[in-house]
């Protein structure tokens, strides 16, 4: 029997070999653990990181109940959002990783798009 963490690697793996073949724009990662989200733009070909924002930045941290929540993950969106466009960057490819694509993932997603980021 497959464990859940090799089948959880696969997921991600399966993900991210679509999203490089697929498209030659930048990557807006996601990662979420049990109590924050994180959020970084990422460019593949120089392999760096361009934007990032999370639940524990000193922006968001003292406004935030917790950083578990959609509504934590949609402040974390628009502050990603803000500080790609900031940096010029308007068009990314999603990369959800290994997760399903409903609660703080989605909701980080449709905040980002409405601070500005296409995808």
């Amino acid at each position: 029997m497959t464990s859940p963490t090799s089948l959880f690697q696969r997921r991600l793996k399966r993900n991210r070999f679509t999203l490089r073949r697929k498209s030659a724009r930048l990557r807006l990662s996601v990662f979420r653990s049990s109590k924050h989200i994180y959020a970084q733009i990422i460019d593949d070909a120089r392999g760096t990181t361009l934007a990032a924002a999370s639940s524990l930045d000193k922006d968001l941290k003292g406004d935030l109940k917790t950083g578990a929540d959609t509504s934590a993950a949609a402040r974390v969106g628009k502050l990603i959002a803000e500080r790609a466009v900031k940096a010029g960057i308007t068009e990314v490819v999603f990369d959800r990783g290994a997760y399903i694509y409903h609660g703080r993932v989605k909701a980080l997603a449709d905040a980002a798009r409405e601070g500005g980021l296409s995808f």
